[in-house]
């Protein structure tokens, strides 16, 4: 009885050991990629980190790469970011589009809804590479329930645009508009899809005050996620 009260004592006394340790890592990891990419906002780029560590804890591979969107800025503005999480370095930093739905040069609206034309936010697994109508293109499987899950049906994917062109900013004022996809300049389409093909990470930030309070990511419950996980890729398994 005694041996087996020193061993629940020693569980109970290293979890909270492991948390600290997995919230230090944690830390550390933004304050290194943070350095690696000064322009990107420090609490946007600890929301994605915290919903990407959110989502292995909930039973998900670990990724060797992660992208950040942040549609509170313009289209004008570099918001796409691309990390090499074993190096710790910045491979991307460039432009990226919004959904016509979404806004005009600055976005404001963002859906899950079929049709819409609207951006998607939240965290995003990505998939499969294919050659479409805008060419070389990776498919997004949307990880949030009633947030973003409806990516891969209303074929939100990566593609290149020629209207997403820094020229387009001095002629209009923002580059132009998508149907709701991540569209990016098209020469550097196959750098940004070689680098995040084959299941790294996605995260589209915006200050919208439903999804911060929904988020299972942002509001990380592992056991949660784990069970929402489940049913959502397997429906993604079966579409593909």
């Amino acid at each position: 009885m005694a041996a087996l009260s020193r061993l629940l004592l020693s569980i109970l006394c290293l979890a909270p050991t492991a948390l600290y340790a997995a919230e230090n890592s944690a830390e550390v990891l933004v304050r290194a990629l943070a350095r690696a990419a000064p322009a990107l906002d420090r609490g946007v780029l600890g929301k994605a980190v915290g919903a990407m560590n959110c989502a292995v804890r909930g039973g998900l591979e670990p990724a060797r790469r992660l992208a950040v969107i942040d549609f509170s800025l313009p289209s004008s503005k570099q918001r796409l970011w691309i990390f090499d999480l074993e190096r710790r370095r910045l491979l991307v930093e460039d432009h990226v589009a919004h959904g016509r739905g979404s806004g005009e040069e600055r976005p404001t609206q963002f859906s899950n809804r079929l049709g819409s034309r609207q951006s998607s936010l939240g965290l995003f697994r990505t998939a499969e590479t294919y050659y479409g109508n805008f060419g070389y293109s990776l498919r997004l499987d949307g990880l949030e329930p009633g947030i973003n899950d409806l990516a891969r049906k209303r074929k939100i994917v990566i593609h290149a645009a020629e209207y997403v062109d820094p020229i387009w900013i001095h002629l209009k004022g923002g580059i132009g508009r998508s149907h709701g996809c991540p569209a990016v300049r098209p020469n550097i389409i196959n750098r940004v899809v070689e680098n995040l093909k084959e299941g790294q990470f996605l995260f589209s930030y915006y200050p919208d005050p439903r999804w911060l309070h929904q988020s299972l990511y942002l509001n990380c419950a592992p056991d949660r996620v784990a069970a929402a996980l489940g049913p959502l890729l397997g429906s993604h398994q079966a579409a593909r």
